[in-house]
């Protein structure tokens, strides 16, 4: 199934559905891609005119491939402008991910800070594509193409603090215009930004994942490239602490994104 049939899916009643074995990562579900469901079923539960501005995620467990996943939502509190959301993805019988959620209107206001300036990069047609091989990838890695512009690969043994490059979602995708469930998953599909520190394979995973959406959402399609970098913070005892912003391509802030992941290296 491509990604605009699964966000077709979970929006219909009941909100439950099994994601495909090609949506895999390791032994669980793309984590991109589990948020995004949970936010579709969240979004369905805010008025109109009310933006997502955060989303905490916290992946609890591995949502399995092939097994039934229900996606429960929460009304904390509906206040004149914000709602608060909780979101819970529940597959048999235990919680495997969190999701708070903010959601706010726009109001008048006279503070305005504009975004610093994007990297430069290489154009993307320059950058190496990280390849898809099966058995060797991640399944979902098919359903999304990455370019590298910006520091090494996983387990090339690059200590550079920075990774990054090119985004967006490739195969038979259905070109339409990019939302936030698209954002998750374009910014999720990086791999910790520990990895290429490494010089042989090992499991790496987002234990916590922080991300803030610039609204109005800017016009884009599916079919567009996105720029995405993320700096290594911290590293130790077998945890990382990442900052990472993704642009569009010439060069306004979309997104801005934390996460903690585990390293079991």
């Amino acid at each position: 199934m491509r990604f605009c049939d699964l966000l077709d899916a979970v929006r219909r009643q009941p909100l439950e559905l099994s994601i495909p074995a090609g949506w895999a990562q390791g032994r669980a579900s793309f984590g991109g891609l589990v948020a995004a469901l949970q936010y579709e079923a969240m979004r369905a539960k805010v008025p109109e005119g009310r933006p997502v501005r955060s989303l905490a995620i916290t992946f609890v467990g591995p949502v399995e491939p092939e097994i039934p996943v229900s996606f429960e939502v929460e009304v904390l509190r509906e206040g004149k402008a914000v709602s608060q959301v909780l979101g819970r993805a529940m597959q048999r019988g235990q919680v495997v991910t969190l999701i708070q959620g903010s959601f706010g209107a726009s109001r008048p206001s006279e503070v305005s800070v504009m975004a610093e300036s994007a990297p430069e990069m290489k154009h993307w047609d320059e950058c190496h594509e990280l390849p898809f091989i099966s058995g060797v990838i991640p399944e979902f890695m098919q359903h999304l193409a990455m370019r590298w512009a910006l520091g090494g690969m996983p387990f090339t043994g690059n200590n550079s603090r920075e990774m990054g490059g090119w985004v967006r979602l490739r195969g038979d995708v259905k070109e339409e215009a990019v939302t936030e469930s698209h954002i998750l998953a374009l910014v999720d599909a990086w791999p910790p930004s520990l990895l290429p520190h490494l010089k042989k394979t090992a499991m790496g995973s987002t234990l916590t994942w922080t991300i803030e959406f610039v609204q109005p959402m800017l016009e884009s399609s599916t079919l567009d490239w996105c720029k995405y970098r993320v700096e290594t913070e911290h590293g130790a005892d077998g945890y990382g602490h990442a900052a990472a912003k993704l642009w569009s391509a010439d060069g306004q802030l979309i997104a801005i994104s934390r996460q903690t992941v585990t390293i079991f290296a």
